[in-house]
């Protein structure tokens, strides 16, 4: 299959083409001017420079393809309203507009978990009610919708909704900041909130064979949503838990209530963007993150594409601390 990657210089878009690759695609890699492209130079593909502002770029860019798979993102937790809206919602309108003149009729669409937000009810799957905490997340849901909408124009779709993604190769997110952030700071010495609240990784790896399967089961899965993630999620104090292993620290036992962390954390939130060095989980807001749970189930994603995870937490965290390790990052 011809498939063309949006995003493919991102973390996932790497490890996705990659893939991809391997499994004997035909990829494509759209990336924007001025990218990056070193990697994918190496995988030999070609590459076709494109912008989500120009639909003109992107037809040219689905032009012979069979499939798209719809990575690029304004991918933040702290950026501005218009570019959430122009990025991911407008973007991702152009290049199905592009599609239907290019006559490019599927795409597997990269939502995220965060469409969804917390999990106040227990497990959720993909009938839940999305109630999204973050604007990301709120574009993302309304991107969904738009991809629902194409369909109407010819355009087949599969969406997927990872949960936080973590594994080699990710730097500057939020898996990575809590990773550098224990590693590194007094964080490790202590729990925000009562440390019951879960949330929910997924391996790199595991993510790139939710995509996989979803271009290989497409006729079976079209019209359809599915989470990808790990088998289960994990307690705030299991994930330091391991972290302490891996770090060979002791695991943390004081537990600092979220009222009291927002005032701890306030200065350092300042000095990071005095800094232009901004870390997710040194922000006021993200303290409100311990107080909710994040968790979601991959019933449907095992039934029907057979999707199983192949990382366990500890061995996926062990893993990408290594990767850190042996390329500067701790």
């Amino acid at each position: 299959m011809k498939v063309l990657v949006t995003g493919a210089t991102g973390f996932l878009g790497g490890h996705l083409v990659e893939g991809l690759v391997r499994q004997g695609h035909e990829v494509v890699a759209m990336a924007r001017q001025g990218s990056d492209t070193r990697f994918l130079e190496r995988l030999g593909i070609e590459i076709r420079r494109a912008d989500l502002d120009d639909i003109a770029s992107l037809q040219s860019a689905v032009k012979g393809t069979d499939a798209v798979v719809h990575l690029a993102a304004y991918y933040t937790f702290s950026g501005k309203k218009e570019m959430y809206q122009r990025v991911n919602v407008q973007g991702t309108r152009n290049l199905l507009t592009a599609m239907v003149k290019a006559d490019v009729p599927r795409i597997v669409y990269c939502s995220s978990t965060e469409a969804m937000g917390p999990t106040p009810d227990g497990i959720a799957d993909e009938s839940a009610e999305c109630h999204p905490y973050y604007e990301y997340g709120r574009s993302k849901l309304k991107a969904e919708n738009l991809v629902r909408e194409a369909s109407a124009e010819g355009i087949e779709h599969v969406i997927l909704r990872p949960s936080g993604i973590y594994g080699p190769r990710n730097v500057d997110d939020v898996s990575y900041w809590f990773i550098i952030t224990f590693a590194k700071s007094i964080a490790s010495s202590f729990i925000i909130g009562d440390g019951k609240k879960v949330l929910q990784f997924v391996n790199i790896s595991d993510v790139v064979q939710g995509f996989a399967l979803a271009l290989e089961r497409f006729e079976m899965a079209k019209g359809k949503t599915y989470i990808i993630t790990d088998s289960r999620a994990y307690s705030y104090e299991e994930i330091y838990g391991i972290m302490a292993i891996i770090f060979g620290k002791e695991p943390p036992r004081l537990h600092i209530p979220v009222a009291l962390a927002k005032m701890m954390v306030a200065p350092v939130q300042l000095v990071n963007w005095m800094r232009r060095k901004p870390n997710f989980i040194w922000r006021v807001s993200s303290m409100d993150t311990f107080k909710v749970d994040r968790n979601y189930s991959i019933e449907r994603a095992r039934r029907e594409l057979g999707y199983e995870p192949l990382h366990t937490l500890p061995e996926g965290l062990a893993e990408t601390v290594t990767w850190y390790r042996k390329n500067g990052q701790l």
